[in-house]
């Protein structure tokens, strides 16, 4: 009962688009909205029991493997991220052989349009302007990450 309750907190911090993705009734849905409107702290507690209570209800399996699905797609987005700002630190510090080593590994990737971007940060960063081109040298080295797990 308790981790039925747990997987209902679990779903009132997610936003609609993901709560669209999850299996849920209109009962359910409803009572989620009405969660993340309550303020008071007891009001809240006594709204997480009755979401707890409508689990019991439902399909709770279907919906904790949809939340669990949803969860791992989040949590390989976010992966994603942290290496394309490791690469985009390497390809800034560590200068022209990271950036062979870069188009070994993605061998897709346009080399004159990445020796630029790596310049253009570089002239940025040494200028003390913004990083515009530190920006879209993440973009581009996210975009080589996505292409080369495709």
């Amino acid at each position: 009962m308790l981790a039925l309750q747990e997987l209902g907190t679990a779903l009132v911090d997610l936003n609609d688009s993901q709560l669209a993705q999850i299996p849920l009734e209109p009962d359910m849905l409803e009572a989620l909205a009405l969660a993340r409107r309550l303020r008071q702290r007891e009001a809240r507690r006594r709204q997480l029991q009755y979401i707890g209570k409508l689990m019991r209800k439902t399909d709770h399996e279907a919906i904790q493997q949809a939340y669990d699905t949803l969860m791992q797609k989040d949590r390989m987005h976010i992966q994603l991220h942290h290496q394309a700002e490791h690469w985009r630190d390497r390809l800034l510090n560590d200068g022209n052989s990271v950036i062979t080593e870069f188009l070994e590994h993605f061998p897709e990737a346009s080399a004159q349009q990445l020796r630029q971007l790596v310049r253009g940060a570089l002239k940025e960063s040494a200028h003390n302007k913004p990083p515009s081109h530190a920006r879209k040298l993440f973009r581009f080295v996210l975009e080589s990450l996505k292409h080369a797990s495709q």
